[in-house]
């Protein structure tokens, strides 16, 4: 498998030679967006890496649903191969994603696109904050648009949780809730219907996973930590959050660690939509 992810210098040399030594050719994508602010086109026209391409979360990576199948369904594979074609992307492409919020919105990008059978995806690690300290150039407006590329995706390359396995999973195995401690406490729930957690998932807030600059642990501190809240020998591991997408945060750290995460894309948006399923609140699982 190829890695996860990569450097600035590493990113910077393959767009300058067109391909990674190890890879194919790159493409970038540019994954702007926080549930503050949604939209990161005027951030991203204001300064992004050359020739990376705007994708729209919510629109590019998530289709429209009922409330009841979460904020951020997963796109019709149909939908996403048409996306990715006008991003550009051939088979056998490298394909680097990066935001401005420490990978937390780019790797909905990672995961879908890894999900749907692109084998070689990256993040870069630290952002864009990390290219920006390197002195790296930047571009504005918006990048020249590619040849439209031709690349065949099928979902099911990753594991995934469907809803109606969750509970079960949280009994049999270990289901990590990536949102921050208050909202998986019940404290405060700033956007979905009822506060709480999933009974029987563990809070691991996936802001944990990467350091100060935004880089993400190394992969022997990330093992030790996800072993510490459970992840022991013959232990499946499952990953939920909002709405999918920090979820997808957490994925990352734990394939770095060594782990095939399932991954929930409904998480606790859909979840917490159907009142006829159990929510727990408070520091303990459940």
């Amino acid at each position: 498998m190829p890695g996860i992810l990569t450097t600035p210098a590493e990113l910077d040399a393959a767009l300058r030679a067109g391909r990674f030594p190890n890879g194919g050719p790159v493409r970038v994508l540019d994954v702007r967006w926080r549930l503050d602010r949604p939209d990161g086109r005027p951030e991203y026209r204001a300064g992004h890496i050359p020739g990376a391409q705007y994708v729209d979360l919510d629109h590019d990576l998530a289709a429209p649903g009922a409330p009841t199948d979460g904020r951020h369904p997963l796109p019709p594979v149909e939908a996403l191969q048409q996306t990715a074609r006008r991003w550009g992307i051939d088979d056998g492409d490298t394909v680097v994603v990066y935001d401005d919020l420490n990978n937390l919105s780019s790797a909905r990008a990672w995961w879908l696109l890894r999900y749907a059978g692109v084998a070689d995806v990256r993040l870069l690690d630290g952002s864009l904050r990390a290219w920006t300290d390197a002195g790296l150039a930047m571009e504005t407006g918006d990048a020249a648009t590619p040849t439209p590329g031709s690349v065949t995706l099928a979902y099911g390359a990753l594991p995934v949780l469907a809803l109606d396995e969750v509970a079960a999973f949280a009994d049999d195995g270990l289901l990590l809730d990536a949102r921050a401690g208050e909202r998986y406490r019940g404290e405060v729930e700033p956007i979905d219907p009822r506060a709480g957690h999933v009974p029987g998932a563990v809070s691991a807030p996936t802001t944990e996973n990467v350091g100060a600059d935004g880089r993400f642990h190394a992969p022997e501190a990330l093992r030790e930590r996800f072993t510490e809240l459970g992840a022991l020998p013959g232990v499946e591991v499952g990953v939920s959050c909002g709405s999918g997408v920090t979820a997808a945060h957490q994925a990352v750290a734990l394939t770095l660690a060594g782990f095939t995460p399932r991954l929930f894309p409904g998480s606790w948006s859909q979840w917490s939509n159907h009142p006829e399923l159990p929510v727990a609140t408070g520091p303990d699982p459940r």
